[in-house]
């Protein structure tokens, strides 16, 4: 099966890949949660927690992945989280013990990232080998479908009367249905066409690392309010109560094909300028629901976050592939590092403080306000990009 790998079966392999180690393994939970707090008598702050434990499963994931150099193992890994994505999904709903909650949580964190990393990698170097453009927008077309799956099997499973358990299992069975074609189709190491090939990295200074490392740190923490809170956000507005998972939904549309239209115009404008404009949008998206609760506010504010959060992640991690294309996981992993981290605080405090002020407000305003800091961080790096381009002139 491996011998007739195609481009289309390579793609649908990570597209499927990211529906299950981070669709189902991760944004499962966030449509979930409102049900599980009205049957389990969970809080805000113990959702928060609960959030953290998958951020900091995600961080473990990141590490173990940023520090594997062997490609088989890298393979062998991902497989293995494909396994675990759907045993925590099941186990999820044999229990109500918070702290079991959090271990198996903490599992679906290191498969999210750990995931999202290996297959990425593994697809990136499969296009270079392959002499296919190196862009991953047709791949992260995967986390808006898996956005979309979870919130509509959720709403599909609700209008059943399933219960909050029934609708878990049901998770684990989809995950286990999609993983197939991951394993059937995503490239071994091995595999690649031109495996033999020296591939020249070109790696940024240490300045521009920085630059960007801290520009994503902001990315996480602005992105990870909204994915954990929106549905509960939306759920508490008296006029849209019960169009939660459906909020979810339309994040899963904004970002399905956003992915490959910021593909397009990075293409026109470079990476750099289209960052700055998803982190720009991105601040709109996070922060119109803490400003109305109309309906059409929240379709906007929804179809905006989806659309830019998604093409964030896109970006960087194709920029970090450029960057070093001989193995670009490795430095994915150090991206993600970033981007993972404000991950584990920020749930934490937005759950203490919806408790204590009754809304998520103050918290979609601190996510906002990183990243508004994260687009200056950006703006930096297009000037240090232009500055560095000038000298180079000079110098000619």
């Amino acid at each position: 099966m491996l011998s007739s790998l195609t481009k289309s079966r390579v793609y649908l392999a990570g597209i499927c890949s990211l529906i299950v180690t981070v669709g189902v393994a991760r944004f499962a939970y966030t449509p979930l949660l409102p049900v599980m707090q009205e049957a389990t008598g969970l809080t805000e702050s113990e959702s928060g927690w609960l959030a953290t434990s998958i951020y900091m499963g995600y961080m473990l994931g990141v590490l173990i992945t940023a520090n594997l150099n062997n490609l088989n193992y890298k393979y062998l890994l991902l497989r293995l989280y494909l396994i675990l994505s759907i045993v925590t999904s099941a186990a999820m709903a044999i229990t109500t013990d918070i702290w079991v909650w959090a271990v198996l949580r903490f599992i679906a964190g290191v498969c999210g990232s750990g995931g999202l990393i290996i297959a990425s990698g593994l697809i990136l170097k499969w296009l270079v080998h392959n002499n296919h453009r190196a862009e991953l927008g047709i791949h992260f077309c995967g986390i808006g479908l898996s956005i979309m799956s979870a919130a509509l099997l959720v709403e599909v499973m609700l209008q059943l009367s399933a219960s909050w358990q029934q609708q878990w299992f049901a998770f684990a069975v989809m995950a286990a249905v999609i993983a197939l074609p991951v394993w059937l189709w995503m490239p071994h190491p091995e595999t690649d066409a031109h495996a033999g090939a020296q591939i020249k990295d070109n790696p940024p200074g240490k300045t521009f690392t920085l630059l960007m490392l801290l520009a994503y740190f902001c990315a996480g923490y602005g992105y990870v309010v909204s994915a954990t809170f929106i549905v509960d956000i939306v759920e508490r507005i008296e006029s849209l109560q019960g169009l939660g998972p459906l909020s979810f939904v339309l994040v899963g549309i904004g970002a399905t094909p956003a992915v490959l239209i910021w593909d397009r115009v990075a293409r026109k404008v470079g990476y750099l300028k289209a960052l700055l404009a998803t982190y720009s949008l991105n601040v709109v998206g996070i922060l119109l629901p803490a400003l109305s609760d109309s309906l059409i506010v929240i379709i906007l504010s929804t179809v905006l976050f989806g659309g830019t959060f998604v093409a964030c992640v896109s970006l960087v991690l194709t920029l970090a592939g450029k960057f070093f294309p001989s193995n670009p996981a490795k430095f994915m992993g150090k991206m993600t590092l970033a981007y993972g981290v404000s991950q584990i605080l920020a749930p934490v405090i937005t759950g203490y403080l919806a408790e204590e002020f009754g809304n998520y407000n103050l918290g979609l305003y601190l996510a906002a306000g990183s990243m508004i800091i994260g687009s200056l961080l950006i703006l930096g790096l297009i000037l240090l990009k232009q500055n560095n381009e000038s000298q180079r002139a000079l110098n000619l």
